[in-house]
């Protein structure tokens, strides 16, 4: 993963970018009806049973708007919630509150979704060593705050964008000529270029993780489409040369499965590109 102050980075251009796109030059609706030095107070009102994820990256969007609001937490991130539960007060400027509602709940909303999401799969896998990975299908130009909502429902973030990990998947293992020239021609890369990557390869048979085996310095085989007993072999095959991971279309059906076949991770788009946004609004009170 990336470096927390890159992560912080990706926040602070995720809410720059969010009030572009929504504030514009005004937010006129409120500069028309009401006064520039009035006050008031509204509520996170949760409407729908889940885990509460973007508490704090609300925080991080009032102070954006305005330094003076003040946040009254009821409830931290990660917590189970249900129809009816406040979250937090926030409290100050009328305008300001108001120009922060719609990104405050799309945020909120979006990330209480993946965090719900993440937290039955891990829930699934209680018992077994394996731990459930997001991926890299998540909303562009929202990821960091995906990511975010991963780690919060009990789940691990896999690598973050193209920079931060090597990932040879099964294009690259084609285009490259093969397993074994994709692998020795991104050794020679990254010992050229001076760069400290790990790398995970995608096997797609028993015959294509043996001939991974053979080549030293592999963090991780990505054991894809693998039905059950394919995936037992292929974890016997590996043993503790390398980490296991299983991906290829994993469900709340199939991933305990899964788990049960002995596998270090698995990862699942699922969590961040199936998801509906929870129910939560913000009402003055």
């Amino acid at each position: 993963m990336i470096s927390q102050q890159q992560f912080e980075k990706e926040l602070d251009m995720i809410i720059s970018n969010a009030i572009r796109e929504d504030v514009g030059d005004g937010d006129h609706s409120s500069l028309a009806c009401i006064p520039r030095d009035a006050k008031g107070k509204a509520k996170l009102l949760v409407k729908e049973a889940g885990i509460i994820a973007g508490v704090e990256m609300a925080k991080r969007i009032f102070k954006y708007v305005d330094a003076d609001l003040k946040l009254e937490k009821l409830m931290n991130d990660g917590e189970t919630v249900k129809y009816g539960d406040v979250v937090f007060y926030v409290e100050g400027s009328s305008q300001s509150i108001l120009k922060s509602e719609r990104i405050v709940l799309n945020v909120m909303q979006r990330m209480s979704a993946i965090a719900t999401k993440t937290k039955e799969f891990a829930k699934l896998l209680e018992g077994t060593k394996t731990k459930i990975l997001d991926t890299r299908k998540t909303t562009p130009g929202i990821r960091a705050i995906e990511k975010w909502a991963v780690k919060i429902g009990g789940g691990e973030n896999h690598r973050f964008a193209l920079y931060d990990m090597i990932m040879l998947k099964d294009n690259h293992i084609d285009f490259a000529g093969g397993v074994s020239k994709a692998i020795e021609k991104t050794k020679e890369y990254l010992k050229v270029n001076k760069l400290d990557l790990k790398i995970i390869v995608e096997a797609r048979s028993l015959a294509e993780i043996e001939e991974i085996l053979e080549h030293e310095g592999i963090h991780r085989i990505l054991i894809d489409n693998f039905d059950f007993g394919e995936t037992k072999k292929a974890v016997r095959l590996i043993g503790d040369k390398c980490q296991t991971e299983s991906s290829g279309g994993i469900n709340l059906e199939t991933a305990r499965k899964y788990a049960e076949c002995g596998v270090d991770y698995i990862s699942s788009g699922a969590l961040t590109h199936s998801v509906y946004n929870m129910d939560l609004s913000l009402k003055a009170v």
